[in-house]
């Protein structure tokens, strides 16, 4: 896989990494395999300096760890409050508000707490911080879409919002971004029964991950293909799901149900992928009410 892409898909949380730098690479090589805390470590000496950007990306870090894991939540809420006290412009503050809508939106999707309130307040007010013509827009479109579609209720605002950050991802060369607005978009189309167009958002989805080696957001995206192919193949993307599933040591959490695995953690919907779609909570996370078009970012809401 391209080093490059590599770079250029460690922007989805708007922290303007920079291309070539070895600490961003570390970083994403740690993140793509949901090594969270280790990739989040790399940024402390930087976050002691009162480095405003590294403490925002390692608050990310933490945040989707939790969409993913549904746990470690104290840890990112100290991390967010280091940014949010570090932040000293408004793109920084904004940047600090849309990650705390985020981890919100995380634990309202997962079931942990109802946070929906507070979600939709930080992103009004990350919203109202940013400019207009901010790189960091394309992510906030993307989880007001999450929040439109999972708590609004609102499918075409939440398409609305996704197609959105979908093409300003694709201007900024946000290539991961990409994967969980296809992802959450072809989530909307299956729900509307259009299959046609679900199977090319999904098989979209997957190959961008697939080539950028975002390893721990694979599974949500070949069991949402999954559910869009006919047999034999939907059984073999399952089985291809469970052994990364496996690989990863259970990650993410809310895929256990549905790939017949134990080690499942109470106060999550392990049914939705929500989180890219984010994941991705969720269906994917960053996706939407069944697991093919959940949070995820994923079934779960986000993913």
């Amino acid at each position: 896989m391209a080093e490059t892409a590599m770079s250029r898909s460690a922007r989805l949380g708007g922290t303007g990494e920079v291309a070539g730098d070895p600490l961003d690479h570390a970083v994403w090589r740690l993140r793509s395999r949901g090594c969270w805390e280790d990739a989040a470590a790399l940024l402390e000496p930087r976050v002691a300096q009162d480095d405003a950007p590294a403490a925002l990306r390692r608050a990310g870090l933490l945040v989707e760890q939790c969409l993913f894991t549904a746990g470690g939540w104290e840890r990112a809420e100290e991390a967010l409050r280091t940014a949010e006290a570090l932040a000293s412009s408004d793109e920084e503050r904004a940047a600090a508000a849309c990650e705390r809508g985020y981890l919100a939106y995380a634990a309202a999707v997962l079931g942990v707490r109802d946070r929906a309130d507070e979600a939709r307040s930080a992103l009004g007010r990350a919203a109202a911080l940013l400019p207009p013509a901010s790189r960091r827009r394309a992510l906030l479109d993307f989880r007001r879409g999450l929040m439109a579609e999972h708590f609004g209720d609102s499918p075409q605002a939440a398409r609305a919002a996704y197609r959105r950050a979908h093409a300003a991802a694709t201007e900024h060369g946000d290539a991961l971004l990409c994967s969980f607005t296809w992802r959450h978009l072809a989530g909307l189309a299956l729900r509307a029964g259009d299959l046609a167009e679900a199977r090319h958002g999904f098989t979209e989805s997957l190959r961008i991950r697939e080539e950028l080696g975002f390893l721990v957001g694979m599974a949500p995206a070949l069991v949402s293909l999954a559910d869009v192919q006919p047999e034999p193949e939907a059984e073999r993307l399952t089985a291809e799901a469970g052994r990364l599933f496996r690989l990863l040591g259970g990650v993410p959490s809310w895929l256990a149900d549905r790939l017949g695995q134990d080690g499942g953690q109470d106060g999550r919907d392990s049914g939705q992928d929500g989180r890219d779609s984010g994941q991705d909570g969720r269906d994917e996370q960053g996706g939407g009410g069944s697991t093919a078009g959940g949070a995820d970012g994923t079934g779960a809401a986000g993913a």
